[in-house]
């Protein structure tokens, strides 16, 4: 009965809306988001056990979920360190502002404007043989990595995105992550991946654009200093030595 709703059921309503709100975001577009899956299909499975009586494979499940909290505290140890840090920070209580963007759809995709100045920045730093690593956000938030680097949010420009690379610029180390048609940040930090079948004569661009792919859906962009080649990493994979008519054919989709 709806009069039987009272107000602490809905602010208890509310409550674990935020935070499956904030579980959500976390894990969107992340290798965790596969994982999570699986562990409520392990509960389904477990539930099932348990209605048709199935003893032993009850038994094994069962052994299994009594251990279950620490098996997950040890696989989702990031996502959960990034909730605790986003509820103890006070500009993450922006419900409002977070409500929002939720009913809003994010515009992930690069329109051809962009597109076509970030592929004439990767052509000529190429054709120079100018180093770079651009990481574009996908589904998955990029917030950790951005605050590693320095705040730019700029237009997406051919000239800028070149400038920012110049051998001699202090942000030309770093990543440069762009999200929602906007250059958010530049000399940013990513992790490395330790996939031993790197090729040995790829360097630590390489290995930095493969370890954020590995962890989420973005796509990477490396500029090789070396040999003046193109290269695009996404899901954990390289396609190497691309050409300029290949990485607009990628972006655009």
């Amino acid at each position: 009965m709806i009069s039987a709703i009272r107000l602490k059921d809905i602010i208890d309503i509310l409550l674990v809306a935020i935070i499956l709100y904030q579980v959500y975001t976390l894990m969107k577009g992340s290798r965790a988001m596969n994982i999570f899956f699986g562990v409520l299909i392990f509960i389904f499975a477990y539930i099932l056990t348990m209605i048709f009586e199935m003893d032993l494979l009850g038994l094994i499940l069962s052994k299994v979920m009594s251990v279950g909290i620490i098996l997950l505290v040890i696989i989702f140890q990031d996502e959960i360190r990034r909730f605790f840090f986003r509820l103890g920070t006070r500009q993450k209580w922006g419900f409002l502002k977070k409500l929002e963007s939720f009913l809003q759809d994010k515009d992930i995709a690069i329109d051809d404007m962009n597109v076509m100045q970030i592929v004439t920045a990767c052509r000529k730093m190429a054709k120079n043989k100018v180093g770079a690593i651009i990481v574009i956000e996908q589904n998955a938030r990029l917030d950790d990595y951005i605050e590693t680097g320095v705040i730019i949010n700029a237009n997406i420009n051919s000239m800028l995105i070149e400038n920012i690379f110049f051998k001699n610029s202090p942000l030309h180390d770093g990543a440069m992550v762009i999200s929602n048609n906007k250059i958010c940040a530049a000399g940013c930090i990513l992790p490395v991946s330790h996939n031993l079948n790197i090729p040995q004569y790829l360097g630590l661009r390489h290995r930095a654009a493969l370890g954020i792919t590995e962890k989420n859906d973005a796509i990477a962009i490396i500029i090789s200093e070396e040999r003046g080649d193109i290269s695009v990493s996404e899901r954990g994979s390289l396609k190497l030595n691309i050409t300029s008519k290949e990485l607009e054919h990628i972006l655009s989709k």
